[in-house]
């Protein structure tokens, strides 16, 4: 597999993280978390196009966003809710299922 650059794209007025993996100026994935209250953050809307899947771009994605939020939400509690083939990822990251509708969560830390 030839080098994946992943990019930040800063926050906007949301409060919205963007990260895409991008190879030969194309976009091949993208994974986003935003900002709430009460010190909470939200996984969301993680994506690779299907030509780039199961080379892990999505865990390369995965990584650079956590090492984010390590770095700067230390004591926030990051949710996500996934789907099913997305969950061994988060439970190896020591994720808890909360609830039946795989909604997984983590209070961030070095």
């Amino acid at each position: 597999m030839q080098d994946i650059s992943i990019l930040y794209i800063p926050s906007n007025a949301r409060d919205i993280h963007s990260w895409v993996a991008v190879l030969n100026n194309e976009c091949v994935g993208n994974i986003h978390l935003e900002v709430e209250l009460n010190n909470k953050i939200r996984f969301f809307d993680a994506w690779v196009h299907k030509e780039y899947r199961r080379k892990g771009i999505f865990r390369k994605l995965w990584d650079t966003r956590w090492k984010f939020v390590q770095e700067n939400f230390l004591g926030y509690v990051a949710y996500a809710w996934c789907k099913p083939m997305s969950l061994p990822l988060l439970l190896e990251k020591d994720f808890k299922e909360v609830e039946t509708c795989v909604y997984v969560e983590k209070k961030i830390a070095k």
